[in-house]
């Protein structure tokens, strides 16, 4: 039987649940309007995952039910979509449901496609293989780290967009400090394998960080992109994004951050542009196709970090737009591509990484927010959970 509603939200993390709260606050009507589509149980708190498997957090503080989450006046419709029929104005659920809307929200966040490296499920979370990517490993990344004795700790960095792209070498840094206060730096080689050509994209953060890899003496070999772990081997597989050849290290540890991509019904849609991401407007977040479609969040082609940041500015924008293009009005806001990148370069040390579009600092604080704080590292760690869960998700901040 099909089922209609006005509004329609792809995905119940961040993105969606913070625009479903803020609709409900500016546009009462709209109670009972709104469905939220997402089949999983339980809403995650990520940025967390970092200090989760450098020991300085539980995985078990990131978690909350969905049924605490979901904003009241909206549905939420616990099935997964298969298939965005856009010229149609409806969406094909898992279990055979049509859901028709009148406005569609796409913020279905981004796939982990763990198969995308060759051998890397077979050995994930055994035999000093790790990723603070998986909630369920997380907190493996931490045994590994605290029981290490030597050798080659090796980090990697896709050649896909990722979720909080600052996450790879966040870990790093927290490893690094801790194999120095425990005497064992000395007996370490750690090394950053990146496909990136740079460790960070705005050349403010990046030179400051250029900085910190000197001193903490960390090999780091950018072009390369982890194509295959061999577990019974402890060898890892690199291939030069350029020149594509292929080298191997050796590694006593490895923590993988694995590639990404949009999610399969996205990238088989409509909606979505040749690189499978939902095709928007890059200000007003408007679909660059169907008038009656927005996107926010990591499932969109927004040329810019995909970060939970980047959502706080984003959401709004989303907000306001829809609801002017109901009301038959221009669209006002403008979204100018502000993300931001919490940078742990160690235990009680940060960089507060933010930009928008132009690759230009656009920070918060009035001081120089490419050194090193511990006020920082207590903003990310104490501070920003406690804005997520009773403010943003609140649609309040």
């Amino acid at each position: 039987m099909d089922k209609h509603y006005q509004i329609v939200i792809i995905g119940g993390g961040t993105a969606g649940i913070s625009t479903a709260a803020r609709l409900l606050k500016d546009l009462r009507s709209l109670a009972g309007e709104i469905a939220i589509i997402d089949p999983a149980e339980k809403h995650y708190y990520q940025p967390l995952w970092t200090l989760v498997g450098g020991g300085e957090a539980k995985k078990e503080e990131t978690e909350r039910s969905m049924t605490e989450l979901i904003p009241q006046g909206a549905d939420w419709i616990q099935s997964a979509v298969t298939f965005i029929e856009s010229e149609e104005n409806y969406v094909q659920l898992s279990d055979g449901v049509k859901l028709r809307y009148e406005y569609l929200i796409v913020a279905a966040g981004i796939e982990i496609d763990w198969e995308g490296i060759k051998g890397l499920t077979e050995t994930l979370g055994q035999n000093g293989v790790c990723s603070n990517y998986s909630y369920q490993y997380t907190d493996y990344t931490w045994d590994v780290i605290r029981n290490f004795k030597g050798g080659n700790a090796l980090f990697t960095h896709p050649a896909t967009p990722i979720k909080c792209g600052g996450a790879p070498q966040k870990i790093m840094y927290l490893a690094e400090d801790y194999f120095s206060r425990t005497g064992i730096r000395d007996k370490v080689e750690v090394i950053f394998g990146s496909a990136n050509h740079a460790i960070f994209d705005v050349k403010k953060y990046r030179l400051a960080l250029e900085k910190i890899l000197e001193r903490k003496k960390i090999d780091v070999r950018f072009k390369h992109n982890l194509i295959e772990v061999q577990g019974d081997l402890q060898v890892a597989i690199f291939e030069h994004v350029e020149t594509k050849e292929q080298t191997s290290i050796h590694y006593d540890m490895l923590h993988v951050t694995p590639p990404m991509r949009a999610p399969a019904f996205i990238r088989n849609s409509m909606v979505a542009d040749e690189a499978g991401w939902v095709d928007v407007h890059p200000h007003t977040l408007q679909h660059q196709k169907y008038e009656n479609i927005f996107s926010l969040g990591d499932c969109s082609n927004l040329p810019t970090s995909k970060t939970g940041a980047a959502i706080r500015k984003q959401y709004p924008v989303v907000v306001k737009n829809l609801l002017s293009f109901m009301k038959g009005e221009a669209l006002g806001a403008k979204y100018d591509g502000y993300s931001s990148c919490p940078l742990v370069t160690g235990y009680n040390t940060l960089i507060l990484a933010e930009f928008n579009y132009d690759k230009q600092p656009k920070e918060s604080f009035p001081f120089n927010q490419a050194k090193e704080r511990r006020s920082m590292y207590v903003m990310k760690k104490d501070m920003l959970p406690i804005i997520y869960w009773n403010g943003m998700l609140k649609g309040t901040m």
